[in-house]
Parts: structure tokens; C-alpha cells; sequence
């Protein structure tokens, strides 16, 4: 025993002495997981492991994925009556263009995950599987990204209104009462890059009298002696370069004064310096209308207003045009209640009666006398509070309100609460559209009321009051809206949730590009995918899947001579339909390798 101790010990010793590799093979320690505590965290595969991965992209996606929503709704849609670019599929000289709807499933998708980038949405082309089932492989350049939101704004808003319809079509859209609201989006501009015509007017009066103190520099520098030239050479540059400011500050000034405006910006032109209740914001003021049936945006518009009056009667004029659109279709009919049992019958869409009375419901920065007015002799029922009344009216100040004054239509004066009549005095005045006529007491009748300290007060010595034409419109307003306290409720948790969804949750509070056009086509993608997703909540992807489907079939086909060439032209213009490594699976034609070396074809890989 002890030989065979000292033999395993000297073959130790000889297994010791031998250099690494050689003699016997080294076992390194395994990894270990043990953190102490008799846990082990979870094991991922090895980097350098082979794997049998799916055969196609089309095994990735599952069948509820939102791609899969995103290509069939744009699937159903007809691009070239909608106006896009390059959707006739007519053959040009040069590269093939890309299709319109690819573009489209990018946007949507990108929008709808909150990467609006278009150079960013070119990185998703090449390392996001859903963008690559979405596109088919293809990856377009930002510049193309970018190019087809800009040259295709006016079929962009096309587009969204045609999924108002849609809406329409599948019952969703209930059309008796609507919200309004307005919000301000930031502009691609800041808020330095706009002047106001008092700023240029300042900045034209700074440079008149650096203009001045040049010209005292330069005759100063006559008197000495000729060592003084250069600089005199310097202060002659300075004042041709003055001379090119102020004219063209001038030019902008009168630019201002042709259009009207009061505000010019050098990087945006449509954009404005906005402020609304303590909000500073540069960029545009937009309008949406929601139905309150499934809270969908059923029209909107981008202005630069710095307020929302005088909006109320356009909006309401969009909302009932795009109501009379609305039609449920029966044949593209879908559930309103997403995936129905089986063998159970699907909820019936609601009928969209546009001749029915709208309701319409709007905060107090609505109200204009004319708007009221307008809205009651078309029948529309409005829910807008009054604006309260600050400053120097009577209420304000302590007196008798003008609505104690009773106006008698037959003689064409007021009655004061004393009983003593106020008369009209001189022609009525038009105050921003709106005419307005002064009724005024005698100071002889008013010095012996009792009531003059109420009414007067102790400087006052006769009482006026301006009626405007729209008045008794403005009373029948005021007395509907007594009791409205649960309208304008509701009113706030139907308008204002979009606006909180599309800038809180989507992070769409700003817009990526300038100019009325081109802001109008990305905030009618903007709404467009709101709905969208506000669809999907509600009839989930499958059931919104084959409502499109539906809707394809039921689109009129073209013309039979395009038809008929289509299956000619197809294959000549079918893209690639994958980059590197998928298309390294398809096999090479022979026509390829004519006059080459052979090369082997790949072999299938089995599903």
C-alpha cells in the first residue's frame, strides 16, 4: 500500500512537472450560479450555440400582433383615391419607387410606438422583426421616410377621414352629441425665431441710432489725422451692414402690415408665439371634435389662433359634414364587442342619423354672441358657459346688474328697476362683426331715484347699456344653460382625454415639421393612429382584421384593362423581398451563374 501510495504520489509529481496540455488535460471549474443563499439566477443560451430557428419571418408574428392590424387596414385602403404618390404603379425611368403603403405601414407603426424619427424609423427597417414582416425586408433611406410624410400631407387627412367613415361603417360612431376642445402642440421652431412687429419696430429704432453714432465716429475721424483711415474703412463696413438690417426690417414690417398679422417667424412661417390661461407655447393651436359614443376624433384642424374664439360654428360645420359620410355598411359591419361567442349574434351598429339635432358641448372660451346665435337658428343645441365678466362692469363693481333691466321690444327701451325707461342714443356701432346699440337714462330722473346708489354709485350720474343684436339669442343661452352642470362634466372627461392620451402617453406634443400643409398632413397621422388604437381597444386586432378584410372585397375593383396587364407587369416589378441573410436561403437561377464559376445551390432547411 505504501508503494502504491509513493507511485501515485511521484506519477503526481511527474503530472505536476509536465507543461499545460501534455501528460494529462486540465479541468476548468465549472461556472457556478450558487449566490450564496441556495439560489441560482436563470440560465440564457450560449452565444456560440447552433440553433434550429423558425423557417420563415411569417413564424415570429403572432396572430394578434399589431402589424398584422396595421397591414390589413392599409391593405383595404384605396391609395390613389386617396392621392398618394407613386399609387398608380406606373413604370418610370430609373430605380422603382417605393410603394405608398409600405411607407403608410411604417408611419402607422412607428407613430403608434412612439418613433417618429424618420431616421430612426430607418434603424427599426434593419434590426426590428415586426418592421420586417410589416415592409417585407425592405428598408428605405430616412430621406424617403421623410420625403413621403412631406410630398403627401393632403393624403394623409384624406386618410384619416376615410377611417372616420370606416368608424362609420362598423357602428361605432353614435353622431347625436360631440365635444370640443381645443390644445397647443409646440412647433419645429423656438420661440426666438418669431418677432413681433412691436420687437422689429424697437429693433429698427436701436439700429437708426447706431446708424447715428457711426456717422458722429466717422466725423470725428475727418478731423484727425490720415494714420486714422483704416479705421474710418471699418466704420464704413459697419454702416453698410446697418443700412442692410434696417432695410430688411422695413421689409418685414410692411410684410406684416400687407397680411394683417402681428407676429413673423423666421423658421416656421405659420407658426405663433401662443398664450392661453398662463401657457407660453410657440407653435399651433389645434381644434378636434369627439363623439361620444366610443370617444373617436371625428374631425380636427390646426390654426395659429391664440384662442379658441369664433371656432365654434367651422368645427361644428366639419363635424356634420363628416357625419353625413358616416353610413353603416352591413356588409363590412363588425361587432362592437370584441371576439363574440360562437353561434352568438353580433351586436347591431348603431344607425348615424346626420339630419338628427347635434348636441355640442365646448368650454366658456367658445362663447361668442354670433357663434350662439348661428348655432340656434340651425338647430344645434349648444352647452357653453358664459364668460364671467371682469373689470369695470357693474357686477364687478358692485351694482345693479344689466340683466335687472328689462328690455321692452315693442317700444325699443329698457326699464330700470326705479321704473324709469332708458332710450337709445345715436346709431348702432359694429364692434368685431357684431352691431351694438347704446340705451341711456336722463340725469334729472336718475339724481331723484331712490335707487341711485345702487345703480350709480357716487360718481355716476346716468345709467348706460349696449345692447347687441344677437341678444335675445345670447338670454335663451342663458337660460338653457341654468342647469348644464352635468353637460360641462361630462364635457371635460369627453374632449380633454384625447388630448391627454395623444401628448402624455403617446409623447405627441410637438410636431416635426413646418408650415401649415405639412403640420395639417402629420397631425391627421397623429389622429388617424388614435383611432386606430382606440378601435383596436374595442373590437381587438382579430375582429378589426376581418372587418377590413370585408371592406377590401367590398372596394370596386379597376379597370379591366389594368387588370388584365397587372399579372404582366408583376413579376418584372416585384421587389426583393428580403435583405441579407433571408435571401441567402432562396436558390440561385442558372441564368445567374452563366460564364461563372458553379455554385452550389443551398440546400432547403425542413421546417
Amino acid at each position: 500500500m505504501s508503494q502504491g501510495v509513493e507511485r501515485s504520489d511521484a506519477s503526481g509529481e511527474a503530472f505536476a512537472l509536465c507543461p499545460p496540455g501534455e501528460g494529462r488535460q486540465e479541468r476548468l471549474p465549472k461556472p457556478s450560479n450558487d449566490t450564496g443563499c441556495g439560489r441560482r439566477y436563470k440560465q440564457g443560451q450560449a452565444r456560440h450555440q447552433a440553433m434550429l430557428l423558425p423557417p420563415s419571418v411569417e413564424d415570429y408574428i403572432g396572430a394578434d400582433n399589431l402589424v398584422r392590424a396595421i397591414d390589413a387596414y392599409v391593405e383595404s385602403l384605396d391609395l390613389a383615391a386617396l392621392g398618394f404618390s407613386y399609387a398608380a404603379g406606373a413604370l418610370r425611368a430609373g430605380q422603382p419607387a417605393f410603394h405608398p403603403g409600405d411607407l403608410l405601414k411604417l408611419y402607422l407603426y412607428g407613430y403608434l410606438n412612439r418613433v417618429r424619427s424618420s431616421r430612426r424609423l430607418e434603424a427599426e427597417c434593419g434590426r426590428n422583426l415586426e418592421v420586417m414582416w410589416l415592409l417585407n425586408g425592405l428598408t428605405p433611406s430616412y430621406h424617403t421616410i421623410a420625403d413621403f410624410r412631406k410630398d403627401n400631407a393632403q393624403a394623409l387627412r384624406a386618410t384619416c377621414r376615410d377611417f372616420v367613415v370606416l368608424c362609420g361603417e362598423l357602428g361605432m360612431i353614435g353622431g347625436k352629441r360631440v365635444g370640443l376642445d381645443g390644445s397647443f402642440f409646440n412647433a419645429s421652431a423656438s420661440d426666438g425665431s418669431i418677432k413681433t412687429k412691436k420687437q422689429l419696430e424697437s429693433e429698427l429704432a436701436a439700429i437708426a441710432r447706431d446708424f447715428e453714432r457711426y456717422h458722429q465716429e466717422l466725423d470725428g475721424q475727418d478731423a484727425e489725422e490720415a494714420d486714422a483711415a483704416p479705421s474710418a474703412v471699418a466704420t464704413v463696413v459697419q454702416l453698410e451692414a446697418l443700412k442692410a438690417r434696417a432695410q430688411r426690417r422695413r421689409e418685414q414690417i410692411e410684410q406684416l402690415t400687407e397680411a394683417g398679422e402681428t407676429q413673423l417667424s423666421r423658421t416656421d412661417p405659420d407658426a405663433r408665439r401662443l398664450r392661453k390661461n398662463g401657457q407660453k407655447v410657440t407653435g399651433y393651436n389645434v381644434q378636434s371634435v369627439v363623439d361620444d359614443e366610443h370617444k373617436l376624433i371625428i374631425t380636427h384642424e390646426v390654426t395659429n389662433a391664440g384662442n379658441d374664439l369664433g371656432q365654434l360654428v367651422p368645427m361644428i360645420e366639419q363635424a356634420q359634414a363628416v357625419l353625413a359620410e358616416v353610413a353603416p355598411a352591413p356588409d363590412c359591419a363588425a361587432p362592437t364587442t370584441p371576439n363574440p361567442a360562437p353561434g352568438e349574434d353580433a351586436a347591431a351598429p348603431a344607425q348615424v342619423n346626420a339630419s338628427a339635432p347635434l348636441e355640442a358641448l365646448a368650454d366658456a372660451g367658445y362663447f361668442t354672441e354670433s357663434d350662439i346665435a348661428a348655432c340656434q337658428a340651425r338647430g344645434i343645441t349648444v352647452y357653453v358657459p358664459l364668460p364671467e365678466h371682469k373689470g369695470n362692469s357693474a357686477e364687478h363693481r358692485g351694482l345693479l346688474a344689466n340683466s335687472t333691466f328689462h328690455y321692452d321690444a315693442k317700444r325699443d327701451c329698457y326699464r330700470c328697476p326705479g321704473g324709469q325707461t332708458l332710450n337709445p342714443v345715436g346709431k348702432p356701432v359694429t364692434r368685431s362683426g357684431v352691431e351694438r346699440q347704446r340705451y341711456r337714462s336722463r340725469s334729472k330722473v336718475c339724481a331723484a331715484c331712490t335707487l341711485r346708489a345702487q345703480c350709480l354709485g357716487q360718481a355716476g350720474t346716468r345709467r348706460e347699456i349696449e345692447r347687441s343684436e344677437h341678444a335675445e339669442a345670447v338670454e335663451r343661452h342663458r337660460v338653457h344653460m341654468q342647469s348644464s352642470q352635468a353637460q360641462m362634466r361630462e364635457r371635460a372627461g369627453l374632449c380633454e382625454h384625447p388630448f391627454g392620451t395623444l401628448k402624455r402617453w403617446l409623447g405627441w406634443d410637438h410636431f416635426l415639421v413646418r408650415g401649415f400643409e405639412k403640420v395639417r398632413g402629420e397631425m391627421a397621422l397623429l389622429v388617424n393612429c388614435y383611432n386606430l388604437r382606440r378601435v383596436l381597444s374595442i373590437l381587438g386586432i382579430v375582429g378589426f382584421i376581418a372587418a377590413c378584410r370585408k371592406r377590401r372585397q367590398a372596394r370596386p375593383a379597376g379597370p379591366q384593362g389594368k387588370a388584365l396587364l397587372l399579372p404582366f407587369f408583376l413579376p418584372r416589378r416585384r421587389p426583393q423581398r428580403f435583405s441579407a441573410p433571408f435571401n441567402s436561403r432562396l436558390p440561385i437561377p442558372a441564368s445567374a451563374t452563366k460564364g461563372r464559376s458553379p455554385v452550389p445551390t443551398p440546400l432547403p432547411i425542413a421546417a
